[in-house]
């Protein structure tokens, strides 16, 4: 399997859960911490925090600490290239 196949099933896997689609919904209006994501999405703490953990280790979201908080946002410059590679792989498999 090709790194691509790997990164587009890794992709899949990380948004496999409805919990982390909103999550990642909720990111891409912006940045948030981990208690502004527990309100909006209404799942405990532990929860979120796992969550974010796999979207993270699956390079989809990304974290920056400021103080005693941690930001969360979408990694889009990742998703996009992503998104452009699959794409492209369409597009060439219709011409064939």
């Amino acid at each position: 399997m090709s790194d691509f196949c790997d990164k587009i099933n890794e992709f899949g896997k990380a948004m496999s859960t409805t919990a982390r689609y909103r999550i990642v919904e909720s990111l891409l209006k912006g940045e948030k911490t981990v208690s502004e994501l527990v309100k909006i999405v209404k799942l405990s703490q532990p929860a979120v925090s796992q969550h974010l953990k796999t979207l993270k280790t699956s390079n989809l979201v990304i974290d920056e600490r400021r103080g005693q908080e941690v930001y969360y946002s979408v990694d889009a410059p990742y998703i996009l290239a992503l998104l452009k590679h699959l794409t492209a792989d369409v597009r060439n498999r219709k011409k064939t």
